[in-house]
Order: structure tokens, then C-alpha cells, then sequence
């Protein structure tokens, strides 16, 4: 039995749950040790099966939670180096595993495909995650979908995917211009419209899941976001995530 899990999803902190058997990943360590704990035993999900964590990137929302999670967890942290080098040094853990990007890291039962993708971080990675024969992919923080986000959505059977503004609430909204550019940028994050399109044109029929996340506060809204996915719900089930809380658990 597979199970994923939202912990936290949003520009407040980011963190994905895998779990195969006895044993578990986490992608990203956006909020902090104690909440990732606390949000995982809420759900009835073990710390103790976790064995290693993977960072997206070096913005805070994805990394700030590493260094307590190496230390108090005993778990392997996964970075590139130019992320190492990039990060907050109070962030980063004392011991740090640095995989290469569009290298796979095998641990225990899982295959890490790591890729690279656009948004303005030094060396951003987006990941799929191999085990038992299917396939999870953690895709957010991107501008726009390169060739390597929309092949690797097509080998998905669940997919937490960005879905992360409204382009009319952007617009309208209190963002300065210079954030809005920043946002709607190639290097950015994917609109509702975004996202929806990627599915459509690039999602295979074995995708199962599609979990929208980092869905922004400001410039979406849950059901704006579910709405663009409405053309969809014959073929797929597409849930929300949170930034509060652990969403609901998947199982595959």
C-alpha cells in the first residue's frame, strides 16, 4: 500500500509524504520539525518510518525545516550543491547529501527521478517518485512547463501538481506590478489555466490522482482552482491541499 500526503502546501511552507510499507520520504521541509511531526501523527502517519528527505530548491518555504529535521529525525538530507551553496547557512544541515540533478537516488524501495524545471531559484528540481510500480510526482514552483515537467507528467499515477493563481485575480489583485511579472513569469508559477492545460495535453490515462497544491492565498481560491479542473472529473480525481494542515491521505 502506497500512501501520499500533503503536510503543508503553500507559499507559508511546503511538504510532500510518500509512503511505501515501512518506509517513507519526505520532499521538502518547509515548515518545521514539529509541525511535520505533529502533522504526521494527526493523520496516523510514523516519523520512524521516514528515510530521508529531498529539497526542491533553496526558498524558504521548501528548505527551512531541513537543519531540525536532519538533527532531531537522524534522517539523510538530499540537495544539490549549487542549492547548498545557494541556501541560508542557518538552514542547512550539518551533514548534507548532494545528488545531481536529473540523476535517480535509490533508497530502500524508492527510485527519486530528480529534474530540473524553470523557476528562479539557482538549480530548482522537480521529482518523481518510483515504488511499487507507481509513480508520485511532487511538481511545483514552476514558471512554465519544460519538456522535462510534461514527460515526466505522463508516467504519473498520482501527481501533486502547482496550481497556484487565478490570472484575473493576479490582475486585479494587490500585488505590485513587479511581483505579479514575478509570478506570471516563465520563472515563476503555473496558473490554474497552467496546470489544467499540462493534464490535458500531457497526462497519461493511468494518472489516478491530482492533488492541486501551492495554491496561493492572495491571488486563488480553492474552488476557482477546482473549477479549471472540472473537465477532467470522468478521467481523474482532483483534490485540494492545504497550507494549514495534512490533507487527506491518498492511497494507491
Amino acid at each position: 500500500m502506497i500512501k501520499v500526503c500533503a503536510l503543508a502546501s503553500g507559499s507559508n511552507g511546503n511538504c510532500y509524504y510518500i509512503e511505501s510499507g515501512d518506509e517513507a520520504i519526505i520532499i521538502d521541509a518547509g515548515i518545521s520539525r514539529r509541525q511535520i511531526v505533529e502533522r504526521m501523527k494527526k493523520k496516523g502517519l510514523s516519523p520512524t518510518k521516514l528515510k530521508a528527505l529531498f529539497i526542491s530548491h533553496e526558498h524558504s518555504d521548501h528548505y527551512r525545516g531541513a537543519k531540525m529535521v536532519h538533527s532531531k529525525l537522524n534522517i539523510p538530507v538530499y540537495l544539490t550543491r549549487k542549492t547548498v551553496e545557494r541556501g541560508f547557512f542557518t538552514m542547512r544541515p550539518n551533514t548534507v547529501e548532494i545528488f545531481e540533478a536529473g540523476k535517480t537516488v535509490e533508497i530502500g524501495s524508492f527510485k527519486i527521478h530528480s529534474f530540473l524545471k524553470q523557476h528562479d531559484a539557482i538549480e530548482p528540481c522537480s521529482f518523481r517518485v518510483e515504488v511499487a510500480n507507481k509513480n508520485i510526482g511532487v511538481f511545483t514552483d514552476i514558471g512554465e512547463a519544460c519538456n522535462n515537467v510534461k514527460q515526466h507528467t505522463a508516467l504519473c499515477d498520482c501527481i501533486f501538481l502547482e496550481s497556484n493563481y487565478d490570472e484575473q485575480m493576479l490582475i486585479k489583485g494587490k500585488y505590485p506590478p513587479h511581483l505579479k511579472s514575478r509570478v506570471s513569469g516563465s520563472n515563476g508559477h503555473l496558473s490554474n489555466d497552467q496546470a489544467a492545460d499540462l493534464i490535458d495535453q500531457h497526462a497519461s490515462d493511468k494518472l489516478k490522482y491530482i492533488l492541486l497544491s501551492h495554491i496561493s492565498e492572495d491571488n486563488n481560491r480553492g474552488d476557482i482552482a477546482l473549477k479549471a479542473f472540472d473537465r477532467f472529473s470522468s478521467k481523474h480525481n482532483v483534490k485540494l491541499t492545504s497550507r494549514y494542515d495534512a490533507s487527506e491521505i491518498i492511497e494507491l
